[in-house]
């Protein structure tokens, strides 16, 4: 019984993301989808991962886009292509999730930790330079939140110094900076479909894009076992192939990204700023004038961690599933000790603290925003 009472609770709550009210909207679409699929029965490498590369490639405005299993593997795989080895640094951040740094630590390379900036979460350019040693072969920015890091600025300096870049796109499919879409702003971009990111499959789902013919062979070969061709292995690869449900379902929700998901996020996110601007104790986000963020998440900053601590104790015991991404960065963390480098983390650590996150997507209705703005400004006048 206990069980029970846990599950209606917990489904009452206001969910940090719930991916059955997008379904519900375009259930016969998406339906038809996976049941085309299930009556070819070409469950690995169907026509749908071909349509699926295709669409992706047009809208990313890249010339190629290549499925793979997961973010994850997007990012390792994309090591692997340029050639990253055991002992190179790479420069990235602290403020992520894992999967960021690990990829690099699981090809034997050396993640080196650098601040970010405060108002936008994505990595502070500035610090590029100082963490650059003769070991520095690649910079992997994230485009956290929803939005794109300075890539103009990041580019400018790893040109400088011979240096590939790739982006960690996993949160900001369709995010915009100076007119061109995420993904396509460095010599390798990657993003995620986990169903909670702005494009989510109902599973593990990832990809790859790049304009250099060469880097995209020998991607599309890593992930298939190295393989050029079948029985033929150039390169010692992995298996991280998307599967061609989660091509289809992607197929169907492409049709209405653009001009519906995209749309409401941001309404979602204007709602909670147009709200939640004159509650002094609230550091809101900020979003550049040259950008359009996709909203992964909508970041609250407050002035220390016992703050925070206590506004998202309360809001969970009225209700709202916050989140805190990410309450202890990767520098912190066991896996990476003596296995990284950092530089000075004083942004990073604070942020850790002191942010919290709140829902933040197209299907949330506005009685469950108001709630939570309610709630927010109540907190500070109970």
């Amino acid at each position: 019984m206990s069980n029970i009472y846990i599950y209606i609770y917990m489904s009452d709550m206001i969910q940090m993301y719930d991916p059955k009210r997008e379904y519900r909207n375009h259930k016969t679409d998406i339906d038809a989808a996976i049941h085309k699929v299930l009556d070819h029965g070409i469950f690995i490498n169907g026509p749908e991962v071909a349509q699926l590369e295709q669409t992706l490639s047009e809208y990313v405005g890249v010339k190629h886009a290549i499925g793979v299993s997961n973010g994850t593997d997007a990012l390792t795989i994309s090591l692997l292509a340029l050639g990253i080895k055991p002992g190179d640094e790479v420069i990235t951040v602290a403020h992520t999730w894992i999967s960021t740094a690990e990829t690099i630590s699981l090809i034997g390379a050396i993640p080196v930790f650098i601040d970010i900036e405060s108002y936008t979460f994505n990595m502070d350019h500035t610090k590029i330079e100082e963490a650059i040693t003769d070991k520095t072969k690649a910079i992997m920015p994230v485009s956290l939140y929803g939005q794109i890091a300075d890539m103009d600025s990041i580019n400018e300096i790893a040109n400088k110094h011979g240096l590939y870049v790739i982006e960690d796109g996993a949160q900001s499919f369709g995010a915009v900076y100076n007119g061109k879409k995420s993904g396509s702003l460095s010599v390798v971009g990657t993003t995620s479909f986990f169903p909670s990111k702005p494009l989510g499959c109902y599973g593990d789902g990832g990809a790859c894009f790049t304009n250099d013919d060469e880097i995209a062979k020998r991607i599309r070969a890593i992930k298939s076992h190295g393989g050029i061709e079948r029985f033929k292995h150039e390169y010692i690869g992995i298996n991280g192939r998307i599967d061609t449900i989660h091509a289809s379902i992607l197929n169907a929700k492409l049709e209405y990204f653009g001009d519906e998901t995209l749309i409401n996020r941001n309404k979602c996110a204007d709602y909670y700023s147009n709200n939640l601007k004159n509650v002094q104790e609230f550091t809101l986000p900020v979003v550049k004038n040259n950008r359009y963020s996709a909203w992964a998440q909508y970041s609250i900053i407050v002035a220390d961690k016992e703050l925070r601590d206590n506004i998202v104790s309360y809001m969970k015991s009225n209700g709202v599933n916050l989140a805190i991404f990410y309450p202890s960065p990767l520098h912190y963390q066991v896996c990476f000790k003596n296995k990284s480098r950092c530089m000075s983390l004083n942004v990073t650590e604070k942020t850790a603290d002191t942010i919290f996150n709140l829902p933040c997507y197209g299907e949330i209705t506005r009685d469950e925003q108001d709630k939570i703005v309610r709630l927010l400004r109540n907190f500070f006048t109970q």
